[in-house]
């Protein structure tokens, strides 16, 4: 099922309906926190009655050493990807997720095809509820349900509805670093697309003040589904410009064939 521009509009409408309408006039001081640059979603919510924008100004993929043993390599750019929090209560926000603009380069050499597509990629719509830590505490803990709407041009997506949920977690460890893990179950179309299947997606990460403004993180990935596992190492860094703005910066590294070589990107984190 592909959703077309037409009830995209109407969609957007109709969320933008919704936050404007559900959004409280509190407003509370919390430290900033974000679910980029690593793949490790946070379990903190943005305070209510606030906005915060994560954005990528681009990113760059790179994946030639599949695990099919093709001699394929396959490029890809994401421009200005954005997801955009909307804090409701005290406890929970909801994120409207876009790929902005996907341009996918794939060159089979043995076949002698090169095909490139570009075009606008996935909505995803995903909720927040913070169990605890959202105020203080050593600890914090989440849950975020999601779906995703294939929006995305032929070539893009696999044109299929599909979700899952996410448990972040978040603590304080001895010497001033950060801890955060994350596990989360997709349902996903299967490869023979007959019907779905289930993902296992788990992420680790560390991080610590590298000076005041600037901090770094290292981090692990795994999944695991129908096909071979997928494990990438990804490290990065942050700058806070002040206590509403952060940029950032990092590379994922693939570890099995099955992950992309490498991810390159840059980006930003505002709020309002």
């Amino acid at each position: 099922m592909k959703l077309n521009i037409g009830r995209m509009g109407a969609l957007a409408a109709v969320v933008g309906g919704v936050l404007s309408v559900a959004v409280l006039p509190v407003r509370a001081e919390r430290e900033l926190t974000s679910d980029r640059p690593d793949a490790t979603e946070s379990p903190f919510t943005v305070e209510p009655g606030r906005v915060q924008i994560e954005s990528s100004f681009v990113g760059y993929t790179r994946d030639r050493h599949n695990a099919e043993r093709a001699n394929v390599r396959v490029e890809a750019w994401a421009v200005a990807p954005i997801n955009v929090r909307v804090g409701l209560t005290p406890r929970a926000e909801l994120q409207v997720v876009v790929d902005s603009f996907l341009d996918a380069k794939i060159e089979d050499r043995d076949a002698g095809f090169t095909e490139r597509v570009r075009g606008f990629g996935d909505v995803t719509l995903r909720a927040k509820w913070n169990f605890w830590g959202n105020d203080g505490g050593e600890t914090a803990f989440g849950v975020m349900p999601f779906v995703k709407l294939p929006t995305a041009r032929d070539g893009l997506g696999n044109d299929k509805v599909e979700g899952g949920v996410i448990l972040p977690f978040a603590a304080e460890l001895p010497g001033g670093w950060g801890f955060g893990a994350m596990t989360e179950v997709d349902v996903v179309r299967n490869a023979d697309d007959d019907g779905y299947a289930l993902a296992w997606v788990n992420t680790a990460t560390v991080s610590h003040d590298i000076t005041e403004t600037l901090g770094g993180f290292l981090e692990l990935t795994s999944e695991v589904g129908e096909g071979k596992p997928v494990f990438g190492f990804n490290f990065g860094v942050t700058y806070a410009v002040n206590a509403d703005l952060q940029l950032d910066a990092g590379v994922n590294v693939g570890l099995s064939r099955s992950t992309d070589d490498l991810v390159l990107f840059t980006g930003l984190v505002k709020r309002f």
